[in-house]
């Protein structure tokens, strides 16, 4: 029996990472073997993919060799940056550059890097639709991401470009959830008009990565998004109040707004849903649940995913 390709994954303990290594290691009849990179080899989350039968391995951004020495003789490896740890393009195109470095150095057959679109080439820094941020950027979460691209495809690396959607975790974990007003009655905000936003559970995040690695060249190359479903504010409203059972309104409000709540990324974020409204049907065209559902088959939707996990959403 030949040995199995291993595929290094950085993340291995966040959203995205998290769920490729438990997408790995409960395949019966996978092909790869996951090797887990993180800071705390000894922490709960990197003892329970141990668990699973992944192997973990110390590695850190800052510090270049270790990244290096996790990729040794993989065959593929999952590439994302945490932008809300430091609030940083800088940081974050810095380290995409050491991943694509790193990658070439290690001849890997096939990496994935999550990316996200570089959102000046819809919106231009001149263009006072939204405003620039640090001077630079119209969306810094994507633009880094985007402007990153570039490192993998001039270092010559086979790479797939996975494009995620909002997480619908974010109502449980990143604040994003229904809000009770001083009415008492629970109102979802946010300011994306009436489009419908392409939205998918983080765990089906690692699925569809792992769904890439098994197509092989097929993908490399190309851009891939991901979604679980496609869904307007209401829709999203209308779905939580049949699982929380009580109503949720749909508090549709101006991006502006939303950029004045003056939380850390809100000017960020405001600008993101922006996009997403004004830019609906490009965004979701690439975002697209039938490749999805082909890479993962177990792919759920919103209701699904509010099926397990509403009376998690902080009320």
């Amino acid at each position: 029996m030949p040995a199995k390709k291993i595929i290094t994954v950085f993340g291995a303990t966040g959203a995205q990472g998290g769920g490729l290594v438990r997408a790995i290691a409960t395949d019966p009849d996978s092909e790869f073997f996951v090797r887990v990179v993180t800071r705390e080899p000894n922490s709960e989350k990197a003892k329970a993919l141990a668990a699973l039968g992944a192997e973990v391995v110390y590695g850190d951004l800052g510090d270049t060799a270790s990244v290096h020495k996790a990729l040794e003789g993989a065959y593929g490896a999952f590439f994302v940056t945490f932008y809300w740890a430091h609030f940083s393009p800088e940081q974050e195109k810095a380290e995409a550059t050491l991943f694509a470095k790193a990658a070439k150095e290690a001849g890997l057959k096939h990496a994935i890097w999550s990316t996200l679109e570089d959102t000046r080439e819809l919106v231009p820094l001149h263009d006072d639709r939204m405003p620039t941020l640090m001077e630079k950027y119209k969306v810094p979460h994507f633009d880094a991401k985007g402007e990153s691209n570039q490192q993998f495809r001039d270092a010559g690396v086979p790479t797939t470009f996975l494009h995620a959607s909002f997480y619908w975790d974010n109502f449980i974990y990143f604040g994003s959830g229904p809000k009770r007003g001083e009415d008492g009655k629970l109102a979802l905000t946010l300011p994306i008009g009436d489009a419908k936003m392409a939205g998918i559970a983080a765990e089906d995040i690692g699925k569809c990565a792992l769904g890439v690695f098994k197509k092989g060249p097929e993908y490399i190359g190309g851009n891939v998004g991901i979604a679980g479903e496609h869904l307007s504010g209401k829709q999203m409203a209308e779905a939580l109040s049949k699982a929380l059972g009580e109503p949720v309104v749909y508090n549709k409000i101006p991006a502006a707004v939303y950029r004045s709540f003056g939380f850390p990324g809100a000017d960020d974020l405001g600008n993101m849903f922006q996009v997403y409204d004004e830019f609906e049907e490009k965004m979701n065209e690439l975002r697209d649940v039938k490749v999805s559902k082909r890479l993962n088959p177990q792919l759920q939707n919103f209701e699904q995913w509010l099926s397990q996990n509403a009376k998690k959403i902080p009320l």
